[in-house]
């Protein structure tokens, strides 16, 4: 895909991420915190009070308007581009599409607002295995549930950085889990060449006790790991689209 073209994909789901979310003003300033910008330079470079960013983001004015959103997102990316366009490279890796991934995703989805991990937990009848007491308050915007067996047997690595949907601040989902350690190694390789990005929570379905090995990547790299409880990957799903 040409570099216009794919700028323009990025902006296009940038700005309909917005204007679809039930709370536009929280996915604002999602996407401002994403891109790493303060609410006065992006005041300033807008050309508005950083009142008015402030207002749209808590909800205090009533939803942005179309012209509104496109100046929010121009201004996002035209700073990204002057810091060396980092997140834009990295949303490029994100959003060009591969076919086996594809198969090996279940469920996508970017929240609105903030969930923290031990709200992400509960929805999933999930337990920390580790991180507990460490991770409960940390934030996540999103989750990616995966067919691990698919993922880790029919997907290049290279690809798995495409996990991350529009935010890398999300829950990896691992269903069809029988040991640990493969979605574990999978995170690994997924780090080797990628600024060592990684997700804020990984969540395993169908153990009940996790391998030594996947515990112990886990607590080096830092990454909360949970246990759920569900019997189903269809009752999983269901219960965390009901995520508000």
């Amino acid at each position: 895909m040409a570099e216009d073209s794919l700028l323009k994909e990025i902006k296009i789901k940038i700005a309909g991420d917005i204007v679809l979310a039930d709370n536009p003003g929280r996915a604002m300033r999602k996407w401002r915190e994403e891109f790493g910008i303060s609410q006065i330079e992006l005041a300033e470079r807008m050309k508005v009070s950083a009142s008015v960013v402030s207002d749209y983001e808590s909800g205090r004015r009533k939803s942005p308007g179309a012209r509104f959103v496109r100046r929010f997102v121009d201004t996002l990316i035209a700073i990204d581009v002057e810091r060396g366009r980092l997140k834009l490279n990295e949303l490029a890796r994100r959003f060009s599409g591969s076919e086996l991934l594809e198969k090996a995703v279940l469920d996508l989805r970017e929240f609105d607002r903030p969930v923290t991990v031990r709200e992400f937990c509960e929805a999933a009848d999930a337990e920390l295995v580790v991180g507990r007491g460490e991770y409960e308050e940390n934030y996540i915007f999103g989750y990616t549930v995966v067919d691990s067996i698919r993922l880790v047997l029919d997907v290049p690595s290279q690809d798995y950085i495409k996990l991350y949907g529009m935010t890398t601040q999300r829950a990896a989902v691992f269903t069809k889990v029988h040991y640990g350690r493969s979605p574990m190694v999978a995170i690994k390789a997924m780090q080797a060449g990628m600024g060592r990005l990684k997700p804020a929570l990984v969540v395993y379905h169908g153990t009940r006790k996790v391998d030594e090995l996947g515990l112990e990547i886990a607590r080096r790299e830092k990454i909360p790991l949970a246990v759920s409880r569900i019997r189903t990957v269809e009752e999983l799903i269901e219960r965390l689209r009901k995520i508000e």
